[in-house]
């Protein structure tokens, strides 16, 4: 069973934090985008995000500022998307950042059934979607990535990563980032939440949510 979202204000984070020496990544996913609203997988394809998006984003960079006491600029590893750019720049605003693009933090590619609706796949190939557990239907495009590749390139970076740090990432490689984190099986990082209000801290093992203010 996947484990429950804890979600924790940013006051309460930031007590930890200051009572505590270990430093943290900071996973966000991108504000919400146009196909996001339209029910569309993006996958590698791209579009921009929506003012919903760009407001959650700029959120999310509030909270992350009253939480980071760095004066030098903080890290960041993000995606080279340009819907995870945006959303990094939009929080440069409130957060000094250190940008480094990272081509491991991408989201995964679904082939042929990047910028799909679930109906347009259902309608094109059809069964191919029979019987699959949640989220899992992802890695089921004839030519999509893999789970075990995309895994694989999201603990190689995992590794070498550097905190304190952001990371701007999407819902699938967060789910296999905090999958990865947390050591938890296939089947538990598949059902994990993606929200797009907020962002997970990840520390001592553990990865908790922070409710953007």
């Amino acid at each position: 069973m996947a484990r429950r979202r804890r979600n924790l204000r940013w006051k309460d984070i930031a007590r930890m934090t200051s009572a505590e020496n270990e430093p943290a990544l900071f996973l966000v996913r991108h504000g919400e985008t146009e196909w996001n609203s339209a029910g569309r997988f993006q996958g590698a394809k791209d579009s921009t995000l929506t003012p919903r998006g760009r407001e959650q984003t700029r959120s999310a960079g509030r909270t992350l500022a009253a939480m980071v006491a760095v004066k030098a600029p903080l890290r960041a590893y993000v995606s080279p998307l340009g819907r995870a750019r945006e959303t990094a720049s939009l929080i440069s605003q409130y957060v000094k950042l250190d940008i480094h693009i990272e081509q491991r933090v991408a989201e995964i590619s679904l082939g042929c059934w990047d910028g799909m609706s679930m109906y347009e796949i259902d309608a094109e190939f059809p069964g191919a979607l029979s019987g699959s557990k949640p989220h899992d239907w992802y890695f089921r495009s004839p030519d999509g990535e893999k789970f075990e590749d995309a895994y694989a390139r999201v603990e190689d970076w995992l590794r070498e990563a550097c905190a304190p740090a952001l990371v701007v990432t999407h819902g699938l490689t967060s789910r296999l980032i905090r999958g990865a984190y947390e050591q938890l099986s296939k089947q538990d990082m598949l059902l994990l939440p993606v929200p797009q209000d907020g962002f997970y801290q990840l520390k001592s093992g553990h990865a908790e949510f922070v409710q953007s203010a």
